[in-house]
């Protein structure tokens, strides 16, 4: 897994989890909405888990039953989400 994509755990060998925290839950739906607008614009859809304060993104690619450059890809640019965008706080 590449180096930059530090606060991503590989999960069983199979697919990459990160969980996001935030203040309240109107700012972790922004972020859920952000994340589901690139993944729409990759057309490569995580599964997103939304709670109070808190966001999981799982990814992997269901065709190939596992971790692909699709995920690692996906990963990276969720991390690179400007996330002051519709809060003006970063998450």
């Amino acid at each position: 897994m590449s180096q930059q994509l530090v606060n991503w755990e590989v999960i069983d060998g199979h697919h990459l989890r990160r969980i996001f925290r935030f203040p309240d839950f109107a700012q972790a739906l922004a972020f859920v909405n952000l994340v589901g607008a690139l993944a729409e614009g990759q057309n490569h859809h995580p599964d997103i888990l939304l709670g109070w304060g808190k966001v999981e993104v799982t990814t992997f690619t269901h065709s190939e039953g596992g971790i692909t450059d699709k995920d690692l890809v996906l990963a990276a640019a969720i991390d690179g989400l400007d996330t002051q965008k519709s809060t003006g706080e970063q998450y």
